[in-house]
């Protein structure tokens, strides 16, 4: 492969979006590109799984917030933002009959799409409503910025947000956002989502976003047609082992049992934090680093798949679901994806975020409780049997965002070795987004460091791994 002129050689090991992402931007700016991923599929966390003769998500994913990276570079990779996902503005509906809440945002421009969806808000007592518009206010006086962090439950309070309100809005937003609890999530974070969404300046910035292919069509697997057709190098099941320094400025990395050391001029390690801090804890320089990334807890998601027969349809694309795990009710949000997707006509899917609990069920037991919350709710008893049902859990989908919970950026202490992952510092939780947007961040680092003169990227690494780790 010829490299470009002042392009550097550059792995990126991991194919999830983060390593995607990275991979188109410096293939973009001119660097010579290897993506390597473990998994036999590109997408990572987000990706296809073949089960019922299906190719489903292992989780269904909405697009909250501002997401102009991850729409760059889907349209880089050839795909159609406007044709691959559906576009709904922001919203929070339960289904009809019951005690939910029905708030929808009119499409007009900031701030009024906001002020008219709060007047037309059904469900909301006159307390709520006005608690809500204080809410706003004072969190967009504030710039949607808290200086000095605080749980959501905290900031709530804070606020005097009525319980109905916290209940039916404030929780599952930050569940579905942060995926953690308000007792336990961060209100830095959270305001920063609300500033995206409910306070956006652009109203269209606050559009919900649901994708209508599956995960691996909506980016990884067209990122990495277009990287093979620009000549840079993609592989599956291919698994970084270890990097060393080559001397030269340079690292080589093991990539599979048996097969020769390969060289570059810098790498990428886009890989889950548990993994990046076990590729760069042998390196003395990054074992602060690799501690930190050891230290994240994570919190997981669950999507229950529920099959039923053709034409089963909800009224809307997706409801929101008030749960109540004491009550045997887990599911938080159901999206028809027969209304996403044709060839999936009755299928629903029903998440479950922040799901340590409903993850120590049996997957049975949990799907047949949802699928009976699902007919109370929408009050049809044939939603309580569905023709099969699949639950799929990712159990380290997220990290859990706490207060004050400091995360790394892609610089590493390693000179030529960067980060991209969901993980990374920012002001947006363990996103799609947040993801690409780190990954756009590494690249440019990555050109950064090339426009250095070779003798200023060396450093001696000699202390920095011990023997017998280093890369044969």
């Amino acid at each position: 492969m010829s490299v470009p002129d002042k392009g550097l050689r550059v792995l990126v090991a991991g194919g999830g979006w983060a390593g995607c992402a990275a991979a188109l931007e410096l293939q973009r700016q001119g660097h010579a590109v290897s993506l390597v991923e473990a998994a036999r599929s590109l997408g990572g966390r987000a990706r296809g799984v073949a089960l019922h003769g299906r190719n489903l998500d292992n989780g269904q994913h909405i697009l909250l917030g501002a997401y102009a990276e991850t729409l760059r570079l889907m349209r880089l990779a050839g795909v159609d933002p406007d044709r691959a996902l559906l576009r709904l503005p922001v919203q929070m509906r339960y289904p009809q009959g019951g005690e939910g809440m029905d708030f929808v945002a009119p499409r007009l421009p900031a701030p009024w799409h906001l002020g008219l969806a709060l007047l037309r808000a059904k469900g909301l007592a006159r307390a709520d409503k006005l608690a809500l518009a204080r809410f706003t206010t004072t969190a967009r006086w504030m710039g949607w910025v808290l200086y000095q962090d605080c749980t959501v439950q905290e900031l709530l309070e804070r606020f005097d947000q009525t319980p109905r309100l916290t209940r039916l809005m404030w929780r599952p937003l930050c569940i579905a956002a942060l995926n953690t609890p308000p007792e336990r999530a961060s209100a830095k974070v959270f305001l920063a989502v609300l500033r995206d969404s409910l306070g956006a300046k652009r109203r269209a910035a606050s559009d919900m976003l649901i994708p209508r292919l599956p995960l691996g069509a909506l980016f990884p697997e067209a990122a990495a047609a277009h990287l093979a057709r620009q000549g840079a190098s993609v592989r599956t099941g291919v698994k970084l082992g270890a990097i060393a320094p080559d001397g030269k400025g340079g690292w080589t990395a093991r990539l599979g049992e048996d097969a020769p050391a390969e060289t570059y001029d810098a790498v990428v390690l886009a890989t889950p934090a548990w993994q990046s801090a076990s590729l760069l804890a042998p390196h003395l320089e990054a074992r602060e680093l690799a501690a930190q990334l050891e230290g994240f807890e994570h919190e997981p998601i669950a999507t229950c798949y529920l099959q039923y027969g053709p034409g089963t349809r909800l009224e809307l694309p997706f409801y929101a679901l008030e749960d109540d795990p004491a009550a045997g009710r887990w599911g938080q949000f159901v999206f028809d994806r027969g209304q996403l997707d044709s060839a999936q006509d009755g299928l629903l899917a029903v998440v479950v975020s922040a799901a340590r609990d409903a993850a120590a069920l049996p997957q049975e037991t949990l799907a047949a409780a949802i699928a009976a919350q699902l007919a109370h709710d929408f009050k049809n008893e044939t939603l309580a049997k569905p023709q099969w049902s699949q639950v799929i859990t990712e159990k380290r989908a997220t990290f859990a965002c706490t207060p004050g919970l400091a995360r790394p950026g892609v610089e590493t202490p390693l000179p030529g070795v960067f980060l991209a992952g969901d993980f990374t510092a920012s002001d947006y939780p363990a996103t799609l987004e947040t993801a690409v947007r780190s990954a756009v961040q590494a690249a440019t680092a990555i050109r950064a460091y090339g426009a250095l003169p070779r003798e200023k990227r060396s450093l001696s690494h000699s202390h920095g791994v011990p023997a017998g780790d280093s890369v044969r």
